[in-house]
């Protein structure tokens, strides 16, 4: 009988694939315990509608996420980082500090856990940080730290 998988099941296959499996184990364990639907035409039709909307609403993400990608690398964020005597530092930037930044200052919500930093930020200056705003998408944003 062939199955179409609603969830991913083990050493069976991953969410939407149909799959070929004995009638018993697809009508005891896949459509019982609600992983799988029966292929039929409909249910075939229905899949790969759904397939073609996914994708379209992937693309409509890179897209977005390419202008954002492009905003980004046009704008600069200001960060405060204690300064003692002789121009030494306390502490370093990290992301959380930039991401709040982000959003205070320019009103983006970006996650700290996308963001590279390839050494901690520990002096003052201007800094590129890596944002990636989309698996495919990575961005630049300017980071400038001076004294609070």
């Amino acid at each position: 009988m062939k199955v179409i998988l609603l969830q991913d099941v083990p050493k069976v296959g991953k969410k939407g694939e149909v799959v070929k499996v004995n009638d018993g184990y697809a009508r005891n364990v896949l459509i019982s315990k609600k992983l799988g639907i029966e292929a039929t035409s409909k249910n075939l039709n229905d899949l790969k509608l759904k397939n073609k909307h996914d994708e379209k609403v992937a693309e409509e993400n890179l897209e977005k996420a390419k202008e954002l990608a492009k905003e980004l690398e046009t704008k600069k964020v200001e960060v405060k980082l204690k300064v003692g005597k002789d121009g030494r530092t306390f502490g370093s930037v990290s992301t959380k500090e930039i991401a709040q930044a982000a959003k205070s200052q320019l009103g983006y919500d970006l996650d700290k856990k996308k963001m590279h930093l390839d050494v901690p930020i520990k002096s003052l200056g201007t800094y590129n940080i890596e944002v990636k705003v989309h698996p495919k998408v990575t961005a630049k944003l300017a980071v400038h730290v001076s004294e609070g």
